[in-house]
């Protein structure tokens, strides 16, 4: 069973990366007692407000508190019923409303539920991948895609292994992942010789091991990724908030007071990094209470073209949020060698949100 006090302090980035305003959660959060059933439970609190959402025929944002419902993983019936109306929910959403598509990958270790974008075969147009962590469903980023068709992409975004409908095993074969659905993508007859991943925190990882070998990946953003000093560091695992620590042993299979130690040979090593030809730009949070801060001077002695953003934040930024949008994007516009008056625009964008900021958080 979950802290419910720590639940409630790591649902800030990704209640923030859907767009839900501290004002409309937190009187939520405040009748949330306990992580069992019933009211008063983190289940039953989200799982209400989404169906009042969705009587209000308000479907994305039902999604997204279903999926607030299921955080951080599966654990029983309670959240896998969340599990279900969130994926259920968008998928009502996306018909409805947007061009997103959904598409089912047959993959070695099982079938993959992917949201997808411009996905037609032959079509010439750059792809962008995008993948979130260890306690985020696809169903959270797919908005991306309508971002990335605006640029011209197409687009497509999963789950990592024994997260939300991804069945399959997290282990040290999972760094096949990406490989394995690009040549699934390419038996359709996509286009897939130029692709970009969009790699968030334990994502980042799989896509950091499979650049080296696959050349059809152009070029990487990550955040918020373990690297090396993550899975080495036994000191800094000690003080890994007990969430984290709980959805690896979920996903690894293995009981909470082991799993790291078996993560210990997932450590990528230099030499392959050192290869790598491609650009990564890598938003940093300085204040990261998961990524130790070895691992960023482990990426600066090893990647040639990285490109670092950092924030004085904790873990995927919370307090950054519209920054790390247009931040994304502008990544994504650098790395496609995009029109210069284009960039400038979002770099105007991008130091107005900064500046925002800044007055917001000076004190009246």
């Amino acid at each position: 069973m979950n802290d419910v006090a720590e639940l409630a302090q790591y649902i800030t980035v990704h209640a923030g990366a859907q767009g839900i305003p501290p004002a409309r959660y937190r009187p939520l959060l405040a009748a949330i007692t306990h992580d069992g059933v019933g009211p008063g439970s983190w289940v039953h609190e989200w799982s209400t407000a989404a169906a009042a959402l969705e009587r209000d025929g308000r479907l994305l944002e039902a999604s997204r508190y279903h999926n607030m419902a299921r955080f951080p993983f599966v654990d029983g019936p309670a959240r896998r019923e969340a599990l279900d109306r969130c994926v259920d929910v968008f998928a009502r959403w996306a018909r409805e409303h947007t061009p997103l598509r959904r598409v089912d990958l047959d993959l070695p270790g099982g079938p993959l539920g992917c949201w997808t974008v411009g996905l037609e075969p032959g079509a010439p147009q750059p792809l962008l991948l995008v993948c979130g962590g260890i306690v985020s469903v696809k169903e959270q980023w797919a908005p991306l895609l309508l971002r990335a068709r605006a640029l011209g992409m197409a687009g497509l975004v999963t789950e990592l292994p024994g997260v939300g409908e991804n069945t399959a095993s997290y282990g040290p074969h999972s760094v096949r992942m990406w490989p394995q659905i690009l040549d699934a993508l390419a038996e359709r007859g996509v286009e897939v010789s130029r692709a970009y991943a969009c790699a968030l925190s334990f994502s980042g990882h799989l896509a950091l091991a499979a650049a080296p070998t696959d050349r059809r990946l152009r070029g990487l953003v990550l955040a918020g990724a373990p690297v090396h000093d993550f899975f080495t560091d036994a000191a800094w695992q000690e003080r890994l908030p007990r969430v984290t620590v709980d959805t690896l042993a979920h996903l690894t299979g293995r009981p909470a007071d082991t799993a790291l130690a078996s993560m210990r040979g997932w450590a990528l090593p230099a030499e392959p990094l050192r290869t790598l030809t491609i650009p990564a730009h890598v938003l940093v949070s300085r204040r990261d209470e998961i990524i130790p801060p070895g691992d960023v001077r482990y990426l600066r002695r090893n990647l040639r073209h990285l490109h670092i953003r950092s924030n004085d934040d904790v873990h995927g930024s919370p307090g950054h949020v519209a920054e790390s949008g247009l931040w994304l994007v502008l990544s994504l516009l650098r790395m496609l060698r995009a029109d210069r008056r284009q960039r400038a625009a979002l770099r105007w964008q991008l130091g107005m949100a900064r500046a925002r900021r800044g007055l917001s958080a000076r004190p009246a």
